[in-house]
């Protein structure tokens, strides 16, 4: 058995001291720092005084590191899977991007593979499908030359590892193809990339739309006679993701997603693309050319494409820029992720029995120590 010990251990909603946390694959018990028994710890941690969370979930990230998901390579995906430990990360949504379909199917064949093959790094818990059911006008980053209609072929033989899907309600037949494939296959649908109205928006919702893909890019924005898709995320209980590397949303806003959404409604996502963790250059997404710089991801006529944030740091972005506490906005990659996308039972918080997917992290969000289930993925050396 192993242990944590010397550290605030976030339980309930609260940093509390004086604690240790046990645990093997799972988390065994939390019990008083005097009760500890040497004797029985093969490996003790020593948090130093910094935080010990649950693991960070990104429900949303394309590559990191020079990989991208849609290179359909199994290497590629073993490294990412080991790369962003780093940032916190024990699990996340390989994320796909609009491309032919065979190039598609190909990526989501080699997530598949990897979820069955269970490698050493960050748990693979399925996939998020962005694309190809979108709309050109609202395309973003995505490529034209590819969006469809929805057609279940896509997907055909991948439903069980397929946890999410962004589609544009308004697209011809996302509305019958949203309700079959929520009730047949518990595909979770956020609407994204969308020139929705808000009646068209609100229609989705009522089919089965429960997110928000990158809330506020990528769609109708609000005017008050036109609340577009915008109003139709702030006037219903749905999820909506948010990237906070303050570049894609003005920080200023935090509060009000905050306030309107409320904080069991809101995803922190990364959006990641293969140039974050590494320097300014060239890189690609969906098979186009991408350019990072200064943070900054954008392709060559200056949209924004993705981003090179990193987990933790949107964590520690949200926090400074809002009036919510770190307990609180550590929810917003950990346990509202769980539940978003039905993991929740062995996910997302330090509760016992849980699998032992843990972070240690000062009040910068510098990450000290990553362990998934049980294993360390990541310690930072001296």
């Amino acid at each position: 058995m192993k242990c944590i010990h010397n550290g605030q251990i976030l339980i309930d909603g609260k940093f509390v001291s004086n604690k240790v946390i046990l645990f093997d694959d799972t988390i065994n018990k939390i019990i008083d720092e005097s009760q500890l028994d040497d004797e029985t710890i093969d490996d003790k941690i020593d948090a130093k005084g910094n935080y010990i969370v649950p693991g960070f979930i990104d429900v949303h990230i394309h590559g990191y590191k020079g990989h991208d998901t849609m290179d359909g390579d199994i290497d590629t995906l073993r490294t990412i899977s080991k790369s962003i430990p780093e940032n916190g990360v024990t699990s996340f949504l390989p994320t796909t991007m609009t491309m032919d379909v065979p190039t598609i199917r190909k990526a989501l064949g080699t997530i598949k593979n990897l979820m069955e093959e269970k490698t050493y790094g960050a748990e693979v818990l399925g996939t998020h499908l962005e694309g190809p059911f979108i709309s050109e006008k609202y395309k973003g980053a995505q490529s034209e030359e590819f969006i469809e209609e929805p057609d279940g072929e896509v997907i055909k033989g991948y439903e069980d590892i397929i946890k999410i899907i962004t589609i544009a309600p308004e697209v011809k037949g996302s509305l019958e193809f949203i309700e079959k494939y929520t009730k047949d296959y518990g595909i979770r649908f956020s609407m994204g990339h969308s020139a929705a109205s808000y009646d068209e928006a609100m229609a989705g919702i009522e089919a089965g739309v429960c997110s928000c893909t990158h809330f506020f890019n990528a769609m109708t924005g609000l005017h008050h006679r036109n609340p577009g898709v915008v109003g139709a995320v702030m006037n219903s209980d749905i999820r909506c993701e948010v990237i906070a590397d303050t570049i894609h949303v003005n920080p200023a806003l935090f509060n009000l997603i905050a306030r309107v959404k409320g904080m069991d409604k809101v995803l922190l996502i990364t959006d990641a693309i293969m140039g974050a963790g590494l320097s300014d250059g060239e890189y690609s997404l969906g098979g186009q050319k991408v350019f990072l710089q200064n943070g900054k991801c954008m392709l060559t006529d200056g949209t924004i494409a993705g981003s090179s944030l990193k987990l933790n740091k949107a964590i520690y972005n949200f926090t400074k820029h809002s009036d919510y506490s770190l307990e609180k906005v550590i929810e917003l990659a950990t346990i509202n992720q769980a539940r978003y996308i039905g993991v929740e039972d062995r996910k997302g918080t330090l509760d016992i029995g849980k699998d032992a997917d843990i972070a240690i992290v000062n009040d910068k969000l510098d990450i000290y120590y990553t362990i998934g289930k049980g294993k360390t993925l990541y310690e930072k050396s001296n």
